[in-house]
C-alpha cells in the first residue's frame, strides 16, 4: 500500500534516520554519565581537538546558534566539565579549557562513541558510507548554493 506523502521522500529518511541516531546515542551516554547531553559531548570532543576554536565556530559545527550555544557552555563550566579562561591574544573573548572531571567524561565516553557509531553502521560496507558521504556532500552543496 504506496501512499505519496512527504514521509516517504528520501530527505525525511535521513532526518529520521539522525533523529534516530541522537536518540540511541543519548540513551547509551546517559548510562555512562547520567548528566551530559550528545551535543555537550560533542563540545567536549571539539575543544579537546581544537582548543582555539571559538564559540562561534563550534555553534556551527553542532548546528546552534549562538545563543544555545553559550547556554549549553555556562552549563558545562556550572557542571565542571569546562572552565572559562581569560584570552591573552583577545581580552574580548574566553578560551574554553576541559577540567580534569571533562577529561575523565571523554574518556568513559570513548567506548559508548565508538560502539553507537558502529552499530548505526553495522551492515554497511567502506564503499557504502563512502558512496553516503558524497551523496549526503552533494546535497548539502546544492542546498547552500541555492
Amino acid at each position: 500500500m504506496g501512499f505519496d506523502t512527504p514521509t516517504q521522500t528520501v530527505l525525511y529518511s535521513i532526518e529520521q534516520a539522525i533523529k534516530e541516531y541522537r536518540k540511541f546515542c543519548q540513551k547509551n551516554i546517559s548510562e555512562v554519565i547520567s548528566d551530559i547531553t550528545v551535543d555537550q559531548g560533542l563540545v567536549l570532543i571539539i575543544i579537546d581537538k581544537n582548543p582555539k576554536m571559538t564559540q562561534k565556530e563550534m555553534a556551527e559545527l553542532v548546528f546552534k546558534d549562538y545563543a544555545s550555544m553559550t547556554r549549553m557552555i555556562d552549563l558545562m563550566v556550572k557542571k565542571g566539565y569546562l572552565k572559562r579562561l581569560i584570552n591573552e591574544e583577545d581580552r574580548r573573548r574566553f578560551l574554553l579549557e576541559i577540567t580534569t572531571k571533562g577529561k575523565e567524561a571523554l574518556e568513559k565516553l570513548q567506548p559508548t562513541i565508538e560502539y553507537n557509531r558502529n552499530t548505526a553502521l553495522k551492515g554497511l560496507s567502506a564503499t557504502e558510507i563512502l558512496q553516503l558521504y558524497n551523496s549526503l556532500q552533494k546535497i548539502i552543496t546544492n542546498c547552500q548554493e541555492s
